[in-house]
């Protein structure tokens, strides 16, 4: 090949790449048009702060329901509350478990403008199991866990709301609730086996006797396990029965932030959890984000109900798309 028609090719490659890199970009340029074409409306969720919530959480030990942590911690909730200007509820009940432990419910609440008709409810539980009945090793089965992920994420992304709540005022009623008891399930480990629903105690109760009279919200919302890199939130199977217009508005509002690679359009299984008593009783249609997983036997991540749920397993970047997700809904909610 002569040094003219090598020259000429080159030329030519040349050319080509520089068509493809273009046509790349505007590929990409095209992509980012379309998530950037939404204009967000609510505040921005700070991330950092709601690890920090996560974290002080943590930083009490396990918030096991009767234990000293438990007790701190719920305190420490309720001043949160108070002081991100809340009208704060503590609901108290006493009750027998099923190993005949009598234990005390402690839900907290706060309500922000009581006053008005149009109601979201916004919960998440902030006890943690007892058990470590997933963890490998039977010697520490018995010993209660942190429970970063599992209770305290979801308590740390609905206090940075409230904190936005406080600054930013919303068109309608917001009530955030903090159920206790919901983790006390019985461990698969105790094979003496009693009949009774033992799990989500303290949302059981509420939603036979809320903390205002024939309580109706339009919808709700539970954060459970929210915290964990690479969550994947999938459509939960009681949300898909009883809410599935509030799971099909907070995953558009999700795809809309460009979060779509974590609002999976996929079923997921039924998962007992605090929205379901809510539902039955019918005090708010409601939905489940929860980080649902389809390559574990568990269903959920790795470290579920095991001692390596710590602050480890959190990532500021998961908490960010669920807060965020869950703020721009309530932002863009017409009162009435």
């Amino acid at each position: 090949m002569s040094r003219v028609g090598s020259l000429f090719l080159l030329i030519l490659l040349i050319a080509g790449v520089l068509f493809s890199i273009s046509c790349n970009s505007c590929q990409s340029n095209k992509n980012m048009v379309q998530v950037e074409s939404y204009r967000q409306i609510s505040p921005e969720f700070n991330a950092d702060s709601a690890y920090a919530f996560v974290a002080k959480q943590v930083s009490f030990g396990p918030r096991v329901p009767g234990s000293s942590a438990h007790k701190a911690c719920g305190d420490y909730l309720v001043g949160k509350l108070g002081g991100f200007g809340a009208q704060v509820i503590e609901q108290k009940a006493d009750i027998t478990h099923y190993d005949g432990k009598n234990l005390t419910i402690r839900n907290i609440i706060g309500s922000y403008y009581p006053e008005k008709e149009k109601r979201i409810l916004l919960f998440a539980h902030w006890d943690s199991r007892p058990f470590a009945d997933e963890e490998s090793d039977p010697d520490r089965q018995r010993q209660p866990i942190a429970g970063a992920d599992d209770g305290a994420s979801g308590i740390g992304v609905l206090l940075e709301i409230a904190r936005n709540l406080q600054r930013h005022p919303v068109e309608v009623g917001i009530d955030i609730i903090f159920f206790d008891l919901e983790d006390w399930g019985q461990p698969s480990f105790d094979t003496d086996w009693v009949q009774g629903d033992w799990w989500c105690l303290g949302s059981q109760y509420w939603s036979e006797q809320p903390h205002v009279e024939h309580y109706k919200a339009a919808y709700g919302i539970l954060l459970d396990m929210v915290g964990a890199a690479n969550a994947t939130f999938l459509k939960e199977g009681y949300s898909m029965k009883y809410a599935s217009n509030a799971l099909e508005k907070v995953w558009n509002i999700a795809a809309k932030l460009g979060y779509s690679n974590y609002f999976l359009s996929k079923s997921g299984g039924y998962i007992t959890d605090d929205h379901l008593p809510v539902n039955q009783h019918h005090r708010a249609p409601s939905i489940n984000i929860i980080n649902l997983k389809t390559d574990t036997h568990t269903g959920f991540a790795p470290h579920w109900h095991t001692h390596r749920d710590d602050m480890r397993n959190i990532d500021r970047s998961s908490l960010k798309v669920a807060g965020q997700t869950v703020m721009e809904v309530i932002y863009t909610e017409k009162g009435t």
